[in-house]
């Protein structure tokens, strides 16, 4: 009986003073893939596996998305890739969107100049011309090693061997299942009553990936493809031509690069305002040594906030498309602006928005993107993040083709001053004119440490894309976690306009809270369910590869 009551008390001791160890993600020797669905990682590793590099597996984890994960992976859509080569060579490669030709500044104002709405949410006038293939093709006549044929068959047998639905999968399309009605004449393949467990073969995008399998990158933009894409745009009321898909290009960019104590920071450069403004609130919260501050603590949550309210201030006022708008880059960049903007910030009280506006400087996006993080087993390492905008973009199916248009018209400033559907409030640089790039909160993110690759980094998330990719960068540099452990932390988010701190709910010490609130700060935690669905690789000490792939979605790792 002694025995049997000491064995007891030692149970309940152990119960009570160990510590919960945190998770750690798939740990690889050599290469890994993390993205948003399992398939996808499967063949953007088995790529890998065959000898590809990490630009191979970035075409075949793109496309594989689009069948896997139709939410917000695409061919209907455009992202941006930033990428780190072995010898310490940096680049970025912009597939965004652009506004059609017929596009004018006020196409979604009625006749008394308010913003009409769903106009550029729902349906073909809010489709962008789309870049994902042309991204696709870009980075692989650059740098990839197999032949297209090859990386593209395996996705062509994924659509039609089909794909399970998941649980999470099944929840988002009873939700959205009543836009598919609006935007659409006639039922959609998605608009089925799909329930966890069954299988949806995506059989049109199939044969549209079998045709650019054989004719290439033009096979979009100016084969049949592209003459179905113009035709049914049109006959659902857009205005996207054949012109249009025929002129579109993707560009190299130069990546945003700064530094944060010891690490170098990549990012992506305008018309993402990732980099840029990542680099503001990195540059705004370094001076205070927030090691020193416990994580997630009152004080940590309002230097980071205030850093963020002054970067997204900034944002709306000076970013745009750099093809089309000068941005004094290399001033909003720099440590000593930031440093002049957290002049007035006090831990005594918040900044106001109503106070903050964008600086003085000598001239005058969305939960439902997706990100995916590759090194490769040469150590060349992207970071991708690709979107449709809103939740399978427009709405707008189309059933020849077997994919989703984006709502990606809905970046620009409808009318300057009026909030998009994240909450982000637009100025004239943003206006939409002819054949320009709307403005991103992407922000794919490569960082280094000590001239070595440190981490690979990426989120979907509208506008909280910048925050979680700073705060998971935070996680792991200032607080020493792993890259699955500061994947999982519960995440927050300010963002100049509306002038709250938005917390994923019941994540948060509930003293820390009240102590903010006492301070005068308001928290939002009803519209936050989920921020950021980051997806990240670390390299560890000893060289091998830890893999962050969010539960908040059915995100996964793989490699080997």
């Amino acid at each position: 009986m002694k025995h049997y009551q000491l064995l007891i008390l030692t149970t309940l001791f152990l119960l009570t003073n160990c510590k919960k160890q945190p998770e750690i993600g798939l740990i690889t020797e050599k290469a890994m893939v993390v993205s948003a669905r399992k398939e996808a990682s499967k063949i953007g590793s088995d790529i890998l596996t065959k000898g590809g590099n990490a630009f191979d597996a970035m075409a075949a984890t793109e496309l594989a998305l689009a069948v896997a994960y139709p939410y917000a992976g695409n061919i209907g859509g455009g992202g941006f890739m930033i990428y780190r080569m072995n010898n310490g060579e940096i680049g970025a490669l912009d597939y965004r969107e652009k506004a059609p030709m017929n596009a004018t500044k006020d196409m979604y104002l009625d006749s008394l100049g308010n913003v009409i709405p769903g106009k550029s949410t729902l349906g073909a006038m809010a489709v962008g011309v789309p870049g994902t293939v042309a991204g696709v093709f870009e980075a692989h006549k650059k740098f990839g090693t197999l032949p297209i044929e090859e990386i593209i068959q395996p996705v062509i047998d994924l659509a039609k061997q089909g794909v399970i639905v998941t649980k999470k999968q099944q929840k988002r399309l009873e939700k959205h299942t009543p836009n598919f009605r609006k935007a659409n004449k006639n039922t959609i393949l998605l608009d089925n009553n799909w329930k966890e467990g069954d299988t949806i073969r995506y059989s049109a995008l199939a044969e549209t990936l079998s045709r650019i399998q054989k004719n290439g990158r033009d096979e979009f933009y100016k084969g049949e493809t592209a003459k179905k894409l113009a035709q049914f745009l049109q006959d659902n009321g857009g205005i996207i031509t054949e012109e249009d898909l025929a002129n579109y290009q993707a560009k190299w960019r130069t990546p945003v690069v700064f530094t944060y104590d010891d690490l170098k920071v990549i990012s992506m450069a305008p018309p993402s305002s990732g980099g840029v403004c990542l680099a503001q609130i990195m540059n705004g919260i370094e001076p205070y040594k927030i090691e020193q501050y416990k994580h997630n603590s009152t004080e940590y949550i309002q230097v980071v906030t205030e850093a963020e309210r002054r970067a997204y201030a900034d944002r709306s006022h000076f970013l745009g498309d750099p093809d089309f708008v000068e941005i004094p880059q290399a001033k909003l960049i720099s440590k000593e602006y930031s440093k002049e903007r957290m002049k007035d910030f006090s831990f005594e009280k918040p900044t106001s928005s109503d106070d903050v506006s964008h600086g003085k400087v000598e001239f005058i996006e969305s939960d439902e993107t997706t990100h995916y993080s590759i090194v490769d087993q040469f150590g060349n390492a992207v970071s991708v993040t690709t979107t449709i905008n809103g939740a399978y973009g427009s709405k707008l199916y189309a059933p020849e083709l077997g994919f989703f248009l984006n709502n990606e018209m809905d970046d620009f400033s409808s009318k300057p001053g009026e909030p998009n559907m994240f909450g982000l409030v637009g100025a004239e640089a943003n206006k939409i004119e002819p054949g320009k790039r709307m403005l991103s909160s992407m922000t794919p993110t490569i960082v280094e440490k000590e001239g070595k690759l440190f981490m690979v980094v990426g989120t979907p998330g509208g506008s909280t894309i910048i925050t979680s990719v700073l705060q998971t960068i935070l996680n792991v540099h200032e607080y020493n976690m792993g890259m699955q452990e500061a994947v999982n932390q519960p995440r927050f988010h300010h963002q100049w306009l509306p002038d709250v701190i938005r917390m994923e709910p019941n994540s948060f010490d509930e003293s820390v809270k009240q102590r903010l609130k006492n301070l005068g700060y308001t928290i939002d935690e009803t519209n936050s369910p989920v921020i950021g669905k980051v997806d990240a690789i670390l390299v560890l000490p000893n060289g091998k590869l830890e893999g962050g792939a969010d539960h908040r979605g059915d995100d996964t790792a793989a490699g080997f």
